[in-house]
């Protein structure tokens, strides 16, 4: 987590329960009495990104009473406007309205603007924390959070996965780092002292959607296969019936429908056979609380935070987590596990133990036994060495698993980790990519390191320089080889390449010289696996070798000439004027085509 300052505007425009108020400083002595009190909030970056959750924080009201809030970064003054002909603020008073609207046909009532400007599109999330500002953005957040002490933090994918706005990642990073400084007292103190709030612990965040696969109908929570077997992903079924006799499938289209300046007002109707009505998706990013994993049912979320555990769970406000020393083990190695236990502010937990549940083959020492009981309110701590077999597999994650059992119930809960290989050899990131992998290290969710598919692009008929990255995850200095396996079409100027000397924990690289040599490959837009032309990794030392995966993604280029002489901007190519390649525009084209006719296209440039 990275807090640089705490000094903030002390005053902060909210809009609670549909109602612009703006909240001041207080008196060191005085009390946010009039503050909401919300078991649900969404982070997001613009109007209507809460959009597909509308149907679970509908049913969560309805059904178990959840009050939902919703922060919003920006007013959208920054996106289209597909009824009129307002932009900018204007549109962002529009965009406001449709969002309270929208809302509040799931029982929403509660929106925060914190009136960041948006500014035009962006896959950046580093330009948006620039433009937003970070300290008093996540402040803002966690202002919020403070006040209205929501046991769940909702948010949007963090990582900058093809298509995914950069405000949208930016968002989703705020989220999961006020989770954090929303509990801690050194994180913006000046709203202690001076406004009256106290630090407040939010149970679990979750991010919108799930990577993997599942089937439509009631059984799409249970039929979730999630891509990495680590993903805690917990889905609500969208075809459960509120009062008035709609599917909740039906209710949110009626709601996106009022995000009219985005062109959702056509949005198709909902399915009517339930076995066709989809699922909300959520992983879970962090729990301070025990948690079911195979709990399907739609309040499976709320269990243990806004609602109570099932029969013989822990106490409501009971949390229990583990934490590692680190995230990437190699085999044969040791981690520390700590298993966090703090009881609820009003009662005790009397007989505690702690048992581990560890992959096949892996072994741990320490006692799960807690001396005494943990007195209400407070934390204590189990320590266990847990040892990797040497012979694991790598290039994979693991769950470690706790139980924990007390005299008012028993819960459980898991950690992830990653095995990998002595030396691991990994395709350079993309800037953006580099960037997020830092943030996420830094800020306690390395696991999300798998939401990113490591991928560069390649010049069609063109070479480029690829750089495989080493890091020696072992406890001896090593050398080996590093060797591409390149699909059909690409070659590269040696079969492999030897690393030497690379210390215990060091890192270094080697750099292959890359060529598309059938430039007839189709590009991105049409070729390879979803646009990517797969290759593998392997990288040896000592201890062995291990295989990882990377992607190509094959993308025209040009070369832009200087103009020639007598140049003007007139839709006519003089002689001499534009002297670089005509570009075959043909394949950029949305929307069906029935003949070259209708979709070719040429262009110049200069």
């Amino acid at each position: 987590m990275r807090i640089k300052a705490f000094l903030l505007p002390t005053a902060l425009a909210l809009a609670l329960s549909g109602t612009p108020v703006v909240a001041h400083a207080a008196p060191p002595t005085a009390r946010p009495t009039d503050a909401v009190d919300l078991d649900v909030l969404f982070v997001s970056a613009h109007p209507d990104d809460e959009a597909g959750s509308l149907a679970t924080l509908g049913q969560w009201k309805e059904k178990y009473g959840a009050k939902a809030g919703v922060v919003t970064i920006t007013r959208g003054e920054g996106g289209g406007n597909a009824v009129g002909l307002e932009e900018g603020p204007p549109l962002g008073i529009i965009r406001e309205r449709e969002e309270r609207t929208a809302i509040g046909k799931a029982g929403v009532e509660n929106l925060y603007n914190l009136d960041r400007v948006d500014f035009w599109y962006t896959a950046s999330a580093p330009l948006s924390e620039q433009i937003w500002g970070h300290d008093e953005t996540l402040g803002q957040i966690v202002r919020v959070i403070r006040q209205t002490r929501p046991e769940i933090l909702m948010t949007m994918n963090p990582s900058p996965t093809p298509g995914n706005h950069g405000n949208h990642q930016q968002a989703a990073r705020f989220a999961a780092e006020a989770f954090h400084a929303a509990a801690d007292p050194r994180a913006f103190p000046e709203q202690l002292t001076r406004e009256g709030l106290t630090p407040f612990r939010a149970a679990k965040l979750l991010r919108t959607g799930g990577t993997g696969t599942s089937t439509a109908g009631p059984r799409c929570a249970s039929s979730f296969v999630p891509t990495v077997p680590t993903d805690q992903v917990f889905g609500v079924w969208e075809g459960t019936r509120a009062a008035d006799g709609r599917t909740w499938a039906e209710i949110e289209v009626d709601a996106r429908r009022e995000y009219v300046t985005q062109g959702w007002a056509s949005t198709a109707a909902a399915p009517t056979d339930p076995a066709a009505i989809r699922c909300d998706f959520y992983t879970l990013v962090d729990s301070r609380v025990p948690y079911d994993p195979s709990d399907t049912s739609p309040e499976a979320i709320l269990r243990g935070s806004v609602l109570p555990p099932a029969a013989g769970g822990l106490p409501r406000g009971t949390e229990f987590q583990l934490t590692a020393d680190r995230f990437d083990l190699a085999p044969g190695q040791r981690v520390t596990v700590t298993a966090h236990v703090r009881a609820p502010r009003n009662r005790a937990l009397t007989a505690p133990r702690i048992a581990l549940r560890l992959p096949e083959g892996w072994t741990a020492t320490g006692s799960g036994a807690l001396r005494g009981a943990v007195p209400a309110g407070k934390e204590r701590t189990a320590t266990f060495t847990v040892t990797v077999p040497a012979g694991a597999g790598t290039n994979a994650q693991h769950l470690l698993g706790a139980s924990l059992t007390t005299g008012q119930g028993a819960g459980r809960t898991d950690r992830a980790v990653r095995v990998v290989a002595d030396v691991r050899g990994t395709l350079e990131p993309l800037p953006e990519v580099g960037l997020f992998r830092s943030w996420a290290g830094d800020s306690g969710y390395p696991q999300l390191d798998t939401l990113i598919k490591p991928v560069l692009t390649i010049g069609s008929g063109k070479s480029r320089t690829v750089r495989i990255d080493l890091r020696n995850h072992g406890t001896t200095t090593q050398s080996g080889t590093v060797a591409l396996g390149l699909p059909a079409g690409f070659t590269a100027d040696a079969a492999t390449k030897s690393y030497t000397g690379l210390a215990p924990g060091a890192t270094g690289a080697v750099t292959f010289t890359v060529t598309n040599s059938d430039a007839g490959l189709p590009t991105a837009n049409e070729g390879g696996d979803g646009g990517d032309y797969g290759f593998t990794i392997t990288t040896t030392s000592g201890t062995g070798s291990t295989v990882e995966t990377g992607a190509l993604e094959i993308v025209p280029t040009s070369v832009v000439p200087r103009a020639g002489q007598n140049h003007a901007v007139d839709g006519v190519a003089g002689p001499g004027e534009y002297p670089g390649e005509e570009l075959d525009l043909s394949r950029i084209w949305e929307g069906q085509a029935t003949t070259p006719q209708d979709a070719s296209a040429t262009g110049r440039i200069a």
